[in-house]
This record gives C-alpha cells, sequence and structure tokens, in this order.
C-alpha cells in the first residue's frame, strides 16, 4: 500500500526515472564574478573573511601534515583539498549549537568552528593532551564542545547516527539540527537508505550532504552507480533534495542555509548532493596515479574552489595580495612550531587505557591491565614512554 494516490493504467507501464533531470545550484565563476542572474548572498565582511581564512587554513595544514606523514613523522593523514567549499561553506551556514557528525574529510569544519592547530596536532599525535587519549587514528577529531561528533573509521555509521541524533533534537525542541557527511561512495552503503528512510517517516532535522567527488577510493563514481548521481535517491524517501556546484563556497552556504530552515522549521530532512572533487590521493597510503590521469586532476585544479572565492573577495575590495601574503606565512609558521611542540609531548597515562569506559574497571579488565604493568617493568626498554607513564611506575 503507498502512501500516495497512484494514477491507474491497464497495460504496462515501466519508469526508470529519467525523466526526473536534477539542476545544479550554482552562483560564483571561476573568476569570481556572479553568473548572470544569480543573486549576491547576504554575506557580510566579517563571515566571509572568517570562511576563506578556514578554507586556507585547512590547505595549509593538509599540506603541512602530508609532507609530516611522508617524513615519517606521522603515522596517517587524509586531506580535505579541494572540498574545502563543500565543507566549509555548509558548517558556515550553520548555528554553531547544531550537530556535526562527519566522516573524516571534515577538518574545515573544525578549523571554521575555532578548533586549534594546537588541538589537531594534539590528535594527530596522540599525546597526552589529546581528546581521544591517543585511542583513535589520527585524523579521527573530535569536540563536545564545538559539536562535533568524534569520527568513526566505519564507513557511514554517521549517517544512520545522525538521524537518531536529529530525532533526539526534534523532541528537545531547542531549534537546532544535524548535519552528517559523506562521500558518494559511503551512499552506497547500506546505512545511507536506513537514514534517509528513517529521517522522513520521523520528521527529523537533519541534512544529509554527499561530497560527491567522484572516486570512491580508486573507483570512478561512473562503476558506482548507473543512475544521475545520488541526488535522485531522494525521491525512494520523499525527501527535500538540492544538487549544487561544490566548489563554490556561495551556492554551498545558500543551499546549506535554506536546507538548515527547513529541516530547524519544518522538520523536513534534506538531501545535498555537492558535485566536487578529490584533487589528493584518498588518504597518505593511496596513490591516484594509478587509476585516474594528471589531465584529468589539472582540469579541476582549474576549479580550486579558494581561488574562486579569493577571486571574489578581491573584487569587493575585502581582500589584497598582502593580506594574502600575510595569512599564508602566518599560518605555515605556526602549523609547523605547533607540530614540533605536539610532537615532544609525552602520549597518554597507561591507565587511560580503562578509563572513561566504566564507573569501575571491572576485575577482568583490571586483572588484564596489571598484567600489562607488569610486562612494561620487565622490558622497559621496550616502551619507554609507556613505562615512565605507567600507573604505578616502572
Amino acid at each position: 500500500m503507498t502512501t500516495t494516490k497512484a494514477k491507474v493504467v491497464y497495460s504496462p507501464v515501466f519508469t526508470d526515472g529519467a525523466e526526473f533531470r536534477i539542476p545544479t545550484f550554482k552562483l560564483l565563476k571561476q573568476d569570481g564574478s556572479l553568473y548572470k542572474g544569480a543573486k549576491a548572498p547576504d554575506l557580510d565582511k566579517e563571515k566571509a573573511l572568517r570562511i576563506y581564512r578556514a578554507m586556507v587554513t585547512t590547505r595549509i595544514l593538509d599540506e603541512r601534515m602530508l609532507a609530516a606523514q611522508r617524513q615519517g613523522r606521522l603515522s596517517f593523514y587524509m586531506q580535505c583539498t579541494g572540498e574545502e567549499a563543500a565543507v566549509i561553506g555548509s558548517t558556515a551556514a550553520l548555528d554553531d549549537g547544531d550537530m556535526i557528525m562527519a566522516q573524516y574529510r571534515e577538518q574545515g569544519s573544525l578549523v571554521y568552528r575555532g578548533f586549534t592547530i594546537d588541538e589537531f596536532m594534539n590528535q594527530l599525535f596522540g599525546n597526552e593532551l589529546d581528546y581521544g587519549k591517543g585511542r583513535q587514528m589520527p585524523v579521527h577529531y573530535g569536540s563536545s564542545k564545538l559539536n562535533y561528533m568524534t569520527i568513526s573509521s566505519p564507513l557511514a555509521t554517521q549517517i544512520p547516527q545522525a538521524t537518531g541524533y536529529a530525532y533526539a533534537q526534534k523532541l528537545a525542541g531547542e531549534g537546532h539540527c544535524t548535519i552528517t557527511y559523506f562521500g558518494e561512495g559511503a551512499a552506497s552503503e547500506g546505512d545511507f537508505h536506513a537514514a534517509l528512510n528513517m529521517a522522513t517517516v520521523l520528521r527529523v532535522p537533519v541534512i544529509f550532504l554527499c561530497r560527491n567527488n567522484g572516486y570512491a577510493i580508486s573507483t570512478p563514481s561512473t562503476e558506482q552507480f548507473a543512475a544521475d548521481g545520488v541526488a535522485p535517491r531522494a525521491y525512494g524517501y520523499k525527501m527535500d533534495v538540492i544538487r549544487v556546484d561544490g566548489n563554490d563556497i556561495l551556492a554551498v552556504h545558500e543551499a546549506t542555509k535554506a536546507a538548515r530552515r527547513l529541516a530547524v522549521e519544518h522538520n523536513r530532512p534534506v538531501l545535498i548532493e555537492a558535485m566536487t572533487y578529490r584533487l589528493a590521493a584518498h588518504s597518505s597510503s593511496d596513490d591516484p596515479s594509478g587509476y585516474r590521469s594528471k589531465d584529468e586532476e589539472a582540469v579541476w585544479r582549474d576549479k580550486d574552489p579558494i581561488l574562486r572565492m579569493r577571486l571574489w573577495l578581491e573584487g569587493r575590495k575585502w581582500w589584497s595580495e598582502d593580506d594574502e601574503k600575510q595569512l599564508q606565512e602566518t599560518m605555515r609558521r605556526e602549523v609547523l612550531e605547533t607540530m614540533k611542540r605536539a610532537q615532544k609531548r609525552p602520549p597518554p597515562a597507561l591507565d587511560t587505557l580503562v578509563s572513561d569506559v566504566y564507573d569501575e574497571v571491572p576485575p577482568a579488565l583490571a586483572e588484564q591491565f596489571d598484567k600489562l604493568k607488569a610486562h612494561i617493568r620487565r622490558h622497559p626498554g621496550e616502551y619507554p614512554k609507556s613505562a615512565e607513564h605507567a600507573k604505578g611506575g616502572a
């Protein structure tokens, strides 16, 4: 039984959805000017510069930390390069009290909300000041004060979690929503479909933002699905949907602002498909030259979202060459100096391995932990840093 009254026919009629062609929302050309007929967004100078600085900071952080990984100073890293507009433009359209449930390429959201370079470094190096106490891989950030749920490694688990969190927000009635980020590869997981179906049935204030960057690691989108991207799937769940140029910071911001209004004021979940491109490798363990060409990458480098916004700012006399030089120099210096400090900090105390999970450590776990400490005391040369911080001493 369907929820809508359907037309009755008396011979077989098949449809494949090809009649639904979803347009792409754009405002800003690559030269920094608006498209003819496009309305200038209501974005003041202060916020525009906050967005731009977050984009540049994210790019510099990514460049330096990938270099650190190549030098053997860091075990692993994932870059946001090329997708800064999709991530930061959408975050900037939210209220700071809204929850963010990210995948693993949304460090720009944290930069925009005020996560410091020091906080990034502590997590990346897993030192004693890391909020996760060294338990997570690098780039698995989290910040309760900034409403940014800690990253989970399993793909797409955050999508249904976002629906559940948004349901709680609806019940609380405080006017907040949840946004969850994921790639088009994650949209092929069952979690995606379960989440969208729950969201529309329960009518919760959630925004699903798919960064369609062309590749699920090495698998191009053309080999993932035959349909016109991810956006048409929203029709199957009777969900509001919009497709936006993911490299157009102004369009992303305006689309997300409108989506938030639908979610918060009307409890209508929204799917946003941001069409962008992953300029970097999937991760520091990936080599994209094995599955895409340099010519393809060059086409997208010419669509750099940071350059596009910079040209728009310069056109409004809000930014200059001197401003750019100063920002670049300041952030590069801060990243390098902060990284050196973070590397010198000791790791978390050994007892944090069994804390924060149970109110009282269970006997079996306590017994295992005692054996671990005894082992470290017998072999301090094998665990010099851990031995120094072992509860009870080495």
